[in-house]
């Protein structure tokens, strides 16, 4: 294993509440031990970058209800091609050489399940994207 590797590895974080089974996938195994701690990993980036597409995208979003807002995000992910990319090629570029070559085997399966637990951690953390004279209101 190279030194890049390591270096991944050892700064992903560590999320207790997965479990790993012998009848697990090879996808779900991958999501569980690879995919999910890198996503944990960047999401002070997604939101950041989430915000950002906000910004660039007029506002609109600061607008809605949050129901529209959850909608919002799903839908900025699944058809702003450019967007998906982008925060595939964040994930992707924590991959290690090994889990890289796993990735490629399978790789439109492994995106969507990357672009689900991405919108799925955007969607939680909802009320970080409100806009600071939103937040005095409260």
């Amino acid at each position: 294993m190279s030194a890049r590797d390591q270096h991944l590895l050892a700064i992903r974080p560590i999320i207790s509440s997965i479990r790993i089974s012998d009848n697990m996938s090879k996808d779900e195994r991958f999501q569980n031990i690879t995919l999910r701690p890198i996503i944990k990993l960047q999401n002070d980036l997604f939101i950041e970058v989430f915000r950002n597409y906000i910004k660039k995208h007029k506002n609109v979003f600061y607008e809605l209800t949050l129901e529209r807002r959850q909608h919002y995000i799903d839908n900025a992910i699944h058809k702003d091609i450019k967007f998906r990319n982008s925060l595939k090629g964040m994930v992707i570029g924590q991959f290690t050489t090994n889990e890289y070559s796993i990735y490629i085997e399978n790789s439109s399966a492994l995106n969507k399940r990357m672009m689900n637990i991405v919108i799925q951690r955007l969607q939680s953390n909802i009320q970080l994207f409100e806009t600071p004279e939103m937040l005095k209101a409260v």
